[in-house]
């Protein structure tokens, strides 16, 4: 294990140091001494401090975890030290804040602060887990001689338990984070285009190299952001997760059988954001859907990881109108989305209409595009439309006899016009002069005779968008009609219980990227995410690109086949178009829709090869010989005991009756597909049997 090799090296390097040791034979460390002295430098004990301190340094593997680089000077990183010594001892999946949820200021639990942080058990953690399933199960064989006239000969019973979560600490098991981190090796590519599959011959790139294709990625989410965070760091515009939201009871789809339900969920989510805010740029966005079971601890989570300063908003999305009949108190109508930036001071919202109604009051267009008018009068209650306080903005307009023209000059045939309402009141124009004047030659301002009175409007243009409200209620975000039953349309499949309505991601979409921006989702599920990314590039034109992240097998399988039903539907509607000759069409021509296309590919799985090898024995005499070859170059699960079942199991005679479909039935279930995946590092090698297009392909995805 990587803490016992960390806490050899430092014992070693203590045992150096006598005054530090509490006995002559140096077995006994005496840790109050040496935590007074790295915590009180400067106190008559500089030359041991700095004695303790080049000890560490002058050995690489402490230098590199317990020091910071800055410059040309190594930081030490006292809290680090002080906590591996203490906890060394014991099992890495316990933290400092082993019974505790709360808000801590780093040192001390707060009641009240201003600047605050969430703790919770295994915060300084990785969750290994990696969801094989939703429900988060294991599957076992458990012996059992009862009711053997059911049972017959069979005595071995399948059953399932609720799996028991490994964390690896982040200063202890360094070594286990690391290869867990590792680049992965990338198999089975394919690219879907609108007539089936087709073999992956080169990956397509930018002119600054930036991997420009639509991409599906079959594996653990937490890896495949890490394999994928050297290619995309910096360059995503929005991420958008949908994520587990462990509500609790039956609604429940992130379920562990352990009291650290709420803290496991919080380090799942912890570990995913800090990652996923490496792959931002500057002045991207990212947006989690969350309801209110989490809403608060993920909020200040994610205040933690982004910064409070850069949370944007709290959406309600009313996503279920008719709301829940069986909800013993309030029915839930709405869930919410948390929007964050990555740097508040460089992101802007695009100036666009996500409501109809607000859309269908542009009801004249020009050869700019489509307008309503507004009153060139600044009106409103407020003082500061009134002449008295703004007499700058208070002068003549004048305008000519058939209303053609509008000047800020004075004209002897012209009519003067000034910013005077129905009540007589003395108000203001919206703009000054010299604003006025170029609205002027832009043609933006237009004048009517109304009443006998002649008034002046702007034309109030489309592009200048609405203000996003944080209330979400159009009937097109109903998940119901435009999640589910869309979803049934497009695959005539029911297997997703509530995914999102499309257009509640599609109208984030809108607000936060323009059109050659990449997409990310890491909670894919049914492919939500890449349907509204190729809706809004057929909309306006636009060239983005998703990057979505599952696991599930039949998950990918939807998101495959819902991609490729999209690209054909638009390809559909645009010949459908063009057959009828009429002008309007789509901004996206039917030869661009044509080349739309996207890949999918999966992180290696080790065991994969184990599977293959499993299945290939013809009796069992060859699955007894593979055994020990399971042991020591594969992965099996946490609860296999191997001496047991090297030593008893195999050779009892009711597992030897077994089928040996059976048989191998049992040795599979051994094999934990969750987390093994093959490192890039390591993909030459041939016990591994990768081909040679996947290594070609993995080399030139890596390719910087």
């Amino acid at each position: 294990m990587a803490d016992t090799k960390l806490k050899t090296t430092i014992l070693k390097t203590l045992q150096k140091i006598p005054e530090i040791w509490a006995d002559e034979q140096k077995d006994i460390l005496n840790e109050t001494k040496l935590f007074h002295l790295v915590d009180n430098f400067g106190e008559n004990n500089n030359a041991l401090y700095k004695k303790v301190i080049s000890s560490l340094l002058s050995v690489p593997s402490l230098k590199k975890h317990f020091f910071i680089p800055i410059k040309n000077v190594y930081v030490f990183k006292t809290k680090d030290f002080k906590f591996f010594i203490e906890e060394n001892k014991i099992n890495n999946s316990y933290t400092q804040y082993e019974n505790k949820i709360g808000l801590s200021d780093g040192d001390r639990f707060l009641n009240e602060s201003h600047d605050i942080v969430l703790n919770f058990p295994y915060k300084d953690c990785v969750l290994e887990g990696g969801q094989s399933t939703e429900e988060g199960t294991d599957t076992y064989f458990e012996y059992s001689d009862k009711d053997k006239k059911h049972i017959k000969d069979k005595k071995y019973i399948e059953k399932t338990a609720k799996r028991k979560e490994i964390f690896f600490n982040e200063i202890l098991a360094y070594d286990e984070i690391d290869r867990l981190f590792d680049e992965k090796a990338l198999v089975n590519w394919k690219r879907f285009t609108k007539n089936g599959t087709s073999e992956v011959k080169k990956i397509d790139r930018d002119a600054n190299g930036t991997i420009k294709e639509n991409l599906i990625i079959k594996g653990n989410n937490l890896l495949a952001l890490h394999s994928l965070r050297r290619q995309f760091t910096r360059k995503v515009k929005l991420i958008y997760i949908d994520p587990p939201y462990n509500t609790g009871g039956e609604a429940n789809i992130f379920t562990y059988n352990n009291s650290f339900n709420h803290s496991t969920w919080l380090t799942f989510m912890k570990n995913r954001l800090e990652v996923a805010k490496e792959f931002l740029r500057e002045d991207g966005f990212i947006a989690i859907a969350i309801d209110h079971y989490e809403l608060f601890y993920l909020g200040c989570l994610a205040d933690e990881v982004f910064g409070r300063e850069n949370r944007l908003g709290i959406i309600t999305v009313v996503n279920n109108p008719m709301g829940r009949n069986q909800a013993k108190y309030f029915s839930t109508t709405n869930d919410y989305m948390i929007v964050y930036s990555k740097k508040k001071e460089m992101a802007n919202f695009k100036d666009v209409v996500l409501n109809d109604f607000f859309l269908k009051t542009f009801d004249k267009e020009d050869d700019k595009g489509k307008y309503k008018l507004k009153n060139f009068i600044r009106l409103g209650g407020g003082d500061n439309n009134l002449k008295i306080n703004k007499k700058s903005f208070w002068y003549p307009l004048f305008v000519s006899p058939d209303l053609k023209n509008i000047s800020i000059e004075e004209n002897q045939n012209y009519i003067e016009v000034y910013p005077i309402t129905k009540g007589k009141q003395d108000r203001t124009w919206k703009l000054s002069k010299k604003s006025t004047q170029i609205k002027i030659e832009q043609r933006e301002l237009t004048a009517f005779l109304e009443n006998d009175k002649i008034v002046i409007y702007e034309k109030y243009r489309i592009d200048k968008g609405q203000k996003v409200s944080t209330v979400w209620t159009d009937k097109k975000y109903n998940a119901n009609h435009h999640g589910i039953r869309l979803l049934e349309k497009f695959l005539n499949s029911n297997e997703f219980s509530f995914p999102k309505s499309l257009y509640t991601v599609l109208d984030t979409l809108k607000i936060t990227t323009n059109k050659n921006d990449i997409i990310m989702d890491f909670h894919a599920g049914s492919g939500t995410t890449g349907h509204a990314v190729l809706e809004l590039n057929k909309e306006d034109g636009g060239n983005r690109k998703f990057i979505l992240v599952e696991q599930l097998d039949e998950h990918i399988a939807v998101c495959q086949e819902r991609m490729q039903k999209v690209i054909q539907k638009h390809i559909k509607e645009e010949k459908e178009k063009l057959s009828t000759l009429t002008k309007e069409g789509n901004k996206k021509s039917l030869r661009e829709l044509e080349k739309e296309n996207f890949i999918t590919l999966e992180l290696a799985k080790w065991n994969e090869q184990a599977r293959k090898e499993i299945n290939a024995c013809k009796n069992l005499t060859e699955l007894k010989n593979l055994f020990s070859i399971l042991c020591s170059d594969y992965f099996l699960n946490y609860n296999v005991t191997i001496k047991e079942f090297q030593e008893c199991i195999i050779k009892e005679d009711n597992f030897i009756k077994l089928s040996l479909p059976e048989q191998k039935r049992m040795f599979l279930k051994m094999l934990d597909l969750n987390h093994m995946y093959i490192p890039r590092s390591e993909m030459n090698d041939k016990k591994f049997g990768l081909n040679k297009k996947d290594i070609k392909l993995t080399t030139q995805f890596y390719k910087q």
